[in-house]
């Protein structure tokens, strides 16, 4: 009975149903029908024009973004726990060519403009120092916190005033959208974000996350360095197909509800140990060594996340018998 993270999930069968479909002769590389079809997808569901690629891996969303938004003298303002920080081997610094990060401190992995502005009170404005060009925050968190709109709305005019960028990791973009239950648009483009890296693969996607840009002008040249990244598949259709059938009939949407309404059930069971606020489809519980053994000999996996700490993950698959025995097992702890 599998917690460990929604990496893990099985692809859901729309996603496998759309391969099939384009499992048959089409243009290479990214002049297909479905890769074609994208930016029309995308910009329906924003409301607004936008530029829509694909790419294999969140890291690779992740990096193209902040290239296209910031050269290799500059810095990108992000939170110390963000996954660009810890998690991705040092990738944006490598797509960007040496852009630095400056890391911000907040609860559960979220940045205010307080924040921000202390950061970049610390900056000089002057040659012998990295001068900022982006911020990056995570929607969901990685402590499974959302941003709210007008949360990142602050965010989004405290970048105007500064001639900053606002780049946003959505690798749980769907959760926060279903938790919020507010339109793409509202925690996007009309807060201020310019670039967003929209989640599938921990969604129910197999292989493909989307790059979007609100500027299409920063999607030319991000064309270039997809190719140059290696991210330009000869197949590209295989992730446009996925990407398109979960945008039908808002299938994201339904996966990331079932999955957050799996971890509201867990957070139920576990109120008086919860770390923060279950706002997605992250939980964060208080456990000790024992009791951590106790729930694994019982079947179940999760991720050790510091000392006396779980992190479970639920995803748009999880069983509810899997569910309620978790959430039952933590009750008799």
């Amino acid at each position: 009975m599998r917690f460990f993270s929604d990496n893990a999930a099985a692809a859901c069968p729309e996603a496998l149903a759309a391969l099939q479909e384009a499992n048959r002769l089409d243009t290479a590389y990214d002049g297909d029908a479905w890769s074609a079809r994208l930016d029309d997808a995308f910009s329906d569901l924003f409301e607004t024009r936008v530029r829509a690629l694909w790419v294999a891996t969140g890291t690779a969303a992740n990096s193209l973004a902040l290239a296209a938004l910031c050269p290799p003298h500059g810095s990108i303002v992000c939170h110390r726990d963000a996954h660009i920080q810890n998690d991705e081997c040092g990738a944006p610094e490598f797509y960007t060519h040496g852009a630095k990060l400056l890391l911000g401190e907040g609860e559960g992995a979220k940045l205010t403009p307080d924040a921000v502005a202390a950061l970049l009170a610390t900056v000089r404005n002057d040659v012998h120092q990295v001068q900022p060009h982006a911020v990056s925050i995570t929607n969901a968190t990685e402590y499974g916190l959302v941003y709210t709109p007008d949360e990142v709305a602050a965010l989004g005019r405290l970048c105007k005033e500064r001639g900053l960028d606002l780049h946003m990791d959505g690798a749980r973009f769907a959760n926060a959208v279903a938790r919020l239950d507010c339109s793409p648009a509202q925690l996007t483009w009309r807060a201020g974000v310019d670039a967003l890296s929209f989640g599938f693969v921990k969604n129910g996607g197999l292989s493909a996350e989307a790059l979007i840009f609100f500027d299409a002008a920063l999607a030319d040249a991000t064309l270039y360095r997809r190719k140059r990244a290696g991210h330009l598949l000869s197949k590209g259709r295989y992730l446009a197909a996925q990407i398109l059938a979960m945008l039908k009939d808002d299938v994201w949407l339904r996966n990331a509800r079932a999955a957050n309404a799996a971890a509201a059930r867990l957070a139920e069971a576990a109120a008086g140990r919860l770390v923060l606020p279950v706002e997605a489809n992250e939980v964060f519980l208080k456990v000790s060594p024992e009791e951590a053994a106790a729930l694994r000999a019982q079947g179940f996996d999760f991720y050790d996340w510091g000392p006396g700490e779980a992190r479970l993950v639920t995803s748009w698959d999880s069983h509810p018998a899997h569910v309620e025995a978790l959430a039952e097992a933590i009750g008799r702890l």
